[in-house]
């Protein structure tokens, strides 16, 4: 059976809650240019650069005739975003639905995907401490939200840090919402279902149990954390601990944050902010589900990690400045002739 056919069997011209922003395979191509820039690939196919009526950036997400994702997430991903909007979500702007062309139509992030920026695959810039914890405070509110803000509330299901996406600011927004799951009624804790996701991301609870709930979520949060404070795979081989989680467990029993923290970073960060985030982040990927906070405890904790980050280098600058002044001020008052 061909996609095409797969979908059919459940698609029908009420699937969708608006036509209003429905696009024909036609104006995707002309967006697009004729699909002349890629901006990436994931799971789902080929992420194309283009523009809305002339002036408006974004970024088209094609489905490739090939992706073991197909229609139902596709499906899944119109429907939520058309219904959901946070300022650290990445809004929809349209959708192609025509034969087998399926296509996503995206607010185009200009700063690419965290991931990227760790990797210092974006020019070779390093994100400061400060930066790491504004876009981790940014990605846990959007997280917030769809746990707690959403009726019914929904599960991610694929947090990780590709799919954490940076516009011109740097403000980050939660992306790709294809195996994102709600609960449909408020009485319910858990929804059975078949494991999806990242394998280094994924529940551990999740996986042995099938029971899907926000603490999913929530693990796969703490994993992202850990790769912002330290800039290491999840998984390594070669070090002598391989897990990531197991690995700071053993560093933090020796007090050892040196060799914890990003060394690109040059200890250029407030220690304690830093022991705080850590700690955030570990409870986060807690083996029991009940033992990691909810994502409103997380978000709060992450908010004072960044006031203590920012307060230092206010004073910094502040020392600074009055050095600064100290210096002009002798300069100035050295040519000054004095008065006879």
């Amino acid at each position: 059976m061909t996609l095409a056919d797969a979908g059919k069997t459940n698609r029908s011209e009420s699937s969708f809650q608006t036509k209003k922003i429905r696009f024909t395979y036609s104006e995707v191509q002309e967006m697009t240019n004729n699909f002349e820039r890629a901006l990436g690939e994931g799971g789902f196919g080929v992420v194309y650069h283009g523009f809305v009526n002339g002036t408006q950036q974004v970024a088209v997400k094609l489905l490739s005739q090939s992706s073991s994702q197909g229609y139902k997430h596709f499906k899944a991903e119109v429907e939520l975003l058309m219904r959901v909007h946070h300022i650290n979500l990445v809004s929809l702007v349209g959708y192609c639905d025509e034969g087998n062309h399926l296509a996503l139509i995206y607010e185009y992030m200009p700063n690419g995907d965290l991931k990227h920026h760790l990797l210092g695959k974006r020019g070779g810039f390093v994100l400061s401490w400060e930066s790491r914890l504004k876009i981790a405070v940014d990605a846990a509110i959007g997280l917030e939200y769809l746990h707690t803000g959403c009726k019914p509330p929904m599960v991610h299901r694929d947090i990780k840090t590709t799919n954490i996406l940076l516009d011109e600011h740097f403000q980050a927004k939660l992306a790709d919402f294809g195996l994102s799951r709600s609960f449909s009624d408020g009485s319910e804790s858990y929804v059975s279902t078949v494991v999806a996701g990242t394998p280094g991301y994924l529940d551990p609870e999740y996986y042995q149990t099938n029971w899907l709930t926000e603490k999913s979520d929530i693990y796969s949060f703490g994993i992202v954390l850990l790769e912002i404070i330290t800039n290491r795979p999840i998984i390594q081989q070669s070090r002598e601990i391989s897990h990531l989680v197991e690995w700071i467990s053993f560093m933090i029993t020796k007090g050892d944050l040196r060799n914890i923290m990003d060394p690109n970073l040059h200890q250029n960060y407030d220690n304690s902010s830093v022991w705080k985030a850590i700690e955030i982040a570990m409870s986060c990927v807690s083996p029991s589900s009940t033992r990691r906070p909810n994502m409103s405890r997380v978000a709060n904790d992450l908010k004072e990690c960044l006031i203590s980050e920012s307060s230092r280098i206010g004073e910094g600058r502040e020392r600074e400045s009055k050095s600064s002044m100290e210096f002009s001020v002798g300069i100035f008052t050295d040519v000054i002739p004095k008065a006879r």
